[in-house]
């Protein structure tokens, strides 16, 4: 049961790399065809169709950031923390690696970088992954997320983010999704925010939530963290 949770995460986190960095990728190979306006559902729609695919298989996190979130609030258990992010990773650095074979002359794959001051970029990340945790654990039961409702909600709120977001910081809000481009490109300056940022947004979303639960809006079980 774990491997088939393992790999249902990898495809469906190599699916989100692939998809969202391989359409800013033919943005640039095309002079723009794609947009910003294109890329930001990218992302969202690949999301959401995620859910509907694996998310009855694995809870379709596609982000170790989710992954750790769904542990801090109870909902997940310990054990299986590095196996599900190892397997987004595995995922990720794929469909960066098959990017990297389709467009070798591309700098950056699709890596998300700071427009302004890393600061900047990082409050941003860290505000986003805020919201985006927020909305999955009100959204979602934590081990099945197939639900109409989940699946719209989550998908729309990372559209969203990288519609109003994405040219300033990328809005990745996901470890695996900014750390595979940036290896396979080589662009790992400013790599350290993408990485924490998300961690500790999703961990704040988890207060917030709890916060909430205390006045019943927000719902969060007992701690299942074995």
């Amino acid at each position: 049961m774990t491997l088939k949770k393992c790999f249902a995460e990898a495809i469906g986190t190599f699916a989100l790399v692939f998809a969202g960095t391989g359409a800013i990728v033919i943005n640039d190979v095309s002079s723009g065809a794609v947009s910003h306006v294109g890329i930001a559902p990218t992302f969202g729609l690949i999301v959401l169709a995620m859910i509907y695919t694996v998310g009855d298989l694995s809870g379709a996190h596609l982000n170790p950031a989710v992954t750790l979130g769904f542990w801090f609030s109870g909902r997940f258990p310990k054990s299986l923390i590095m196996p599900y992010v190892a397997s987004q990773c595995f995922g990720a650095f794929v469909a960066s690696g098959v990017l990297r074979l389709l467009f070798p002359a591309h700098p950056t794959l699709g890596t998300t970088l700071p427009a302004g001051p890393e600061l900047q970029s990082f409050v941003l990340e860290l505000i986003l992954t805020f919201i985006l945790m927020f909305v999955i654990l009100n959204v979602s039961t934590g081990a099945k997320e197939k639900g109409i409702t989940a699946g719209i909600a989550i998908g729309s709120v990372i559209a969203l983010e990288a519609m109003f977001a994405g040219k300033i910081c990328g809005a990745s809000m996901n470890p695996a999704r900014s750390l595979a481009p940036a290896l396979v490109s080589g662009h790992v300056e400013h790599l350290w925010l993408y990485l924490v940022a998300p961690v500790l947004g999703a961990a704040l979303a988890i207060f917030a939530c709890r916060s909430c639960q205390e006045a019943g809006c927000c719902p969060l079980p007992k701690a299942q963290r074995g």
